[in-house]
């Protein structure tokens, strides 16, 4: 038994309705003009798009009422350039609009062209068993499209965060990260770690809904063993600030986890993702790191394993101020580490008044921001006026 036989439709019937395909479509552009604004304002050349379009799905119609058999095929090649060109001018849901209106206006004219109640039903019947063929293959073909632009966004971003851990030129980095919709002027801090997952839409999806739990725009990228993620926007400050990047850390896998500084903008990162890897690399020198650690609170152990920049801070922060404080300042700072922290016994040594020992303390605290009786404080003074003393001897400073 033939299509067109199972259809109920004669040959005469088909024939007709094939030469009548261009009024049809005509026919349905006109009501979308009519019934759909949007439609209306747009330009000449992409009307008269979708009229082809609307063309070839009338004939594609009568097509598929010829060989059903082959009904998703056709239908798929009748309209496989209509979301390759509509996709840039309108949504999935304005399309499956059109559609929808395009099979109102054919159900509204198929009558003319049967011979009698029974193609009439066939010919509805029909219709409807089309368009719906028709917005599925649409729904695929964004899909499809969709699923293109963001692997060609994933591959963007990549660059983008590879050209902030490599410190490229701003100008190429700036210019992708703006395709990506990323706020030239927002600052950015950059946190390093392990990925949670070898799987890397896994690690996109995890990341993400982190994100937009905390409302910030990220972008990341995985390398190698290492997760890269770039956050907008200020991380300290106010505590729901504050809890940024405690809330990001919980999207890496176990490890230790380090931010960098936050910089001005996603054109100085690079410095940001410079110092975060810098004390990734050194935090296993300190077991107790809180999780996640910051590149600042890592300075000894960067000076350690050989990180010049470290190094420069140290003496920059802490070494330079304490000096230019008088030596007595720097006596105390020296006796009262020698001693373990025990204030009467550096006030022994100094031959002065606990409570001249006190009050140095407070100072060399205002100066450097570390409280010498703080035991992790305690160590990043003594690494720096130590780093200090070497590159002094050595002619740096």
């Amino acid at each position: 038994m033939s299509s067109q036989q199972r259809h109920g439709l004669s040959a005469k019937t088909l024939r007709e309705l094939e030469r009548a395909s261009g009024r049809l479509a005509k026919a349905s552009v006109a009501a979308m003009e009519e019934r759909l604004p949007w439609f209306g304002r747009m330009p000449a050349d992409q009307r008269a798009s979708v009229l082809l379009i609307t063309q070839a799905g009338a004939a594609g119609f009568v097509r598929w009422l010829r060989d059903s058999q082959e009904a998703l095929k056709l239908t798929t090649d009748a309209f496989r350039t209509a979301p390759r060109e509509l996709s840039r001018w309108i949504s999935l849901r304005q399309t499956v609009g059109l559609v929808r209106l395009a099979i109102e206006v054919f159900e509204e004219q198929l009558h003319e062209f049967a011979a009698d109640e029974r193609e009439r039903a066939a010919l509805i019947e029909g219709i409807l068993r089309y368009g719906r063929e028709v917005a599925f293959a649409a729904a695929n073909s964004y899909a499809a499209a969709a699923e293109a632009r963001g692997a060609w966004d994933a591959r963007l971003e990549a660059l983008v965060v590879d050209g902030v851990v490599r410190g490229d030129a701003e100008e190429s980095v700036l210019s992708r990260a703006a395709a990506l919709g990323w706020d030239p002027a927002a600052s950015a801090t950059v946190l390093v770690g392990n990925p949670p997952s070898d799987d890397p839409p896994a690690v996109v999806f995890e990341v993400r809904s982190k994100a937009a739990r905390i409302g910030r725009p990220v972008l990341l990228g995985v390398q190698g063993s290492r997760l890269v993620v770039v956050v907008a926007g200020a991380t300290e400050g106010g505590s729901k600030e504050r809890e940024i990047l405690p809330t990001l850390s919980t999207a890496f896998a176990q490890g230790p986890v380090v931010a960098g500084p936050t910089v001005e903008s996603l054109a100085q990162a690079h410095h940001s993702a410079a110092e975060a890897l810098s004390g990734l690399r050194a935090v296993v020198g300190w077991p107790a790191a809180p999780r996640p650690a910051y590149a600042a609170d890592l300075l000894p152990e960067r000076a350690l394993a050989g990180d010049a920049e470290a190094e420069r801070q140290l003496i920059e922060s802490i070494a330079r101020p304490l000096e230019a404080a008088g030596p007595a300042l720097l006596e105390t700072i020296d006796a009262y580490l020698e001693c373990g922290g025990v204030l009467e016994t550096c006030a022994r040594q100094l031959f002065v008044h606990p409570n001249t020992v006190r009050y140095r303390l407070r100072k060399a605290a205002e100066l450097t921001g570390r409280n010498a009786g703080h035991p992790r404080d305690a160590l990043v003074l003594r690494t720096a006026l130590t780093v200090g003393r070497l590159a002094r001897s050595r002619g740096l400073w």
